[in-house]
């Protein structure tokens, strides 16, 4: 089972290269990991960073903050904290934010954290496990309208109303889901056509992540909280590997890679871009052939201005 569990980081190096900039060790600043995960990227900033380099990273998952305090490095802290939490870092203090939205390896292959439909486990999916509701506790009472809202949403299911109903169906005649296999096997029967080479309930299993986790709204505020935080000349790196998170990252670069225009007031001077785009990077055909689960990533990454 360890070596089930084991994480391979996807953009290792691409990401924190990008992150820092020039080859050779960064000078005196602060950086971020706002999703520490198991700590690949972070590992790698610590190791080119100076000695007056510090790394503070994030992570909801108390797996993760455990993983990170194996970590002794003195120029290293976690908090175990969302990333929108990053807001509360004081203003044009920081010289770059990484930001890796996927969810790690051992969290999807842990039957016990109810990420994945491969293995029978509890209906949780909770980042946090030390808080909030699970999938589970949120089924169990939910109206169709509003589980077919959130399969629609953010799962971009066809059938997002067929599933609804049955999961409404099957709470009524039989109890509420508790486990993996049993909503997975619902989905299979209510599914009848599929995507080649894809499980009907891929979209259910992302789209009740997402909205248990409150991740793209979390997403939204962080990438706000970094323009605040980030100073001139600081990068900002996102990974992200489904469409839902990429269209909000590059809508929100494009929105501040330019100028503002106050059309109320047409002859005032426009709003001064805040970003600057620098290019956007898939992974290479070695490292999908080696992780597939590489194969979805985009990586964004853009240069804070001095405005």
């Amino acid at each position: 089972m360890a070596d089930a569990l084991q994480h391979t980081t996807v953009l290792l190096e691409e990401a924190v290269s990008a992150l820092l900039g020039a080859a050779g060790p960064a000078p005196a600043g602060t950086w971020v990991d706002a999703t520490f995960g198991r700590g690949g990227h972070a590992r790698l900033i610590l190791q080119r960073l100076g000695p007056q380099g510090r790394l503070v990273a994030y992570d909801k998952d108390p797996e993760a903050v455990a993983e990170a305090t194996r970590i002794t490095d003195a120029r290293f802290s976690i908090r175990h904290q969302g990333f929108r939490e990053l807001a509360d870092l004081p203003a044009g203090s920081v010289a770059g934010v990484l930001m890796d939205l996927g969810v790690s390896s051992p969290q999807i292959d842990s039957p016990g954290r109810g990420f994945s439909f491969r293995f029978d486990g509890p209906l949780d999916m909770r980042m946090d496990t030390t808080r909030g509701a699970s999938v589970a506790d949120w089924l169990a009472a939910a109206e169709t309208g509003q589980i077919a809202e959130v399969l629609r949403d953010y799962g971009e299911e066809r059938f997002a109303g067929s599933i609804a109903k049955a999961i409404v169906a099957q709470r009524e005649k039989r109890g509420a889901l508790v486990g993996t296999a049993e909503l997975a096997d619902l989905v299979a029967r209510t599914v009848k056509t599929r995507e080649p080479g894809q499980n009907p309930a891929t979209r259910t299993f992302q789209a009740f992540r997402i909205f248990i986790n409150a991740e793209l709204e979390e997403l939204q505020q962080a990438l706000e909280a970094s323009l605040a935080v980030l100073c001139p000349g600081g990068r900002l790196v996102v990974i992200s590997f489904h469409s839902l998170e990429d269209r909000i990252v590059k809508r929100f670069i494009a929105k501040h890679a330019r100028e503002a225009f106050d059309r109320r007031a047409p002859f005032a001077a426009p709003q001064a871009m805040r970003l600057v785009a620098l290019g956007r990077v898939r992974p290479g055909a070695a490292e999908v052939a080696a992780n597939p689960r590489a194969r979805s990533a985009t990586m964004r990454v853009a240069e804070r201005t001095g405005a």
